[in-house]
């Protein structure tokens, strides 16, 4: 049965009239209030991080939640990361690295690694690798993933004031 569900949305507060079982993915690319595409669709059960977005800024797989899970929470996807006009440290390391080939996986791969950045500002190589391992690139790009988070986390530590 379809009802209410509010929450915020990339700095916005909404609502929208959903089923509550309804995928957060799904939620976030089909609704024609929100049209942010972004967001990918990869594997549909949680395992490749194509879907990641942030959850009360943790990492989360949307294709994984439902919007009775969203109530009252604060979701930012790929779209909601820039901030007037200025890239996030990580997107913006992303493109300088080329850390991308076909850029499917990229959305999922710099929400997962923003989150992680909040929660670990200075992490060590292996940390970075460890921390990205369940996010998925089929092209190959993984070096230069890495590299690109490493060149953020050292951005991010300059930027004091940046908040997502």
């Amino acid at each position: 049965m379809v009802r209410p569900i509010r929450f915020t949305l990339n700095g916005k507060p909404v609502e929208f009239n959903l089923d509550p079982e309804e995928t957060i993915l799904w939620v976030i690319r089909s609704n024609p209030e929100t049209n942010l595409t972004g967001t990918k669709y990869g594997c549909g059960l949680g395992y490749c991080g194509s879907c990641t977005i942030l959850l009360d800024n943790e990492p989360v797989r949307s294709c994984m939640m439902v919007a009775e899970d969203i109530e009252g929470k604060t979701i930012t996807t790929i779209e909601g990361l820039a901030r007037e006009g200025k890239l996030h440290p990580v997107q913006k390391a992303f493109v300088e690295k080329d850390a991308l080939q076909c850029g499917y996986c990229t959305p999922g791969m710099i929400m997962q690694a923003v989150g992680f950045l909040n929660r670990n500002p200075n992490p060590s190589r292996q940390e970075i690798i460890d921390g990205m391992e369940e996010n998925l690139c089929r092209c190959g790009a993984h070096v230069r993933i890495i590299e690109a988070i490493e060149m953020a986390a050292k951005e991010m530590k300059t930027e004091v004031h940046y908040e997502d």
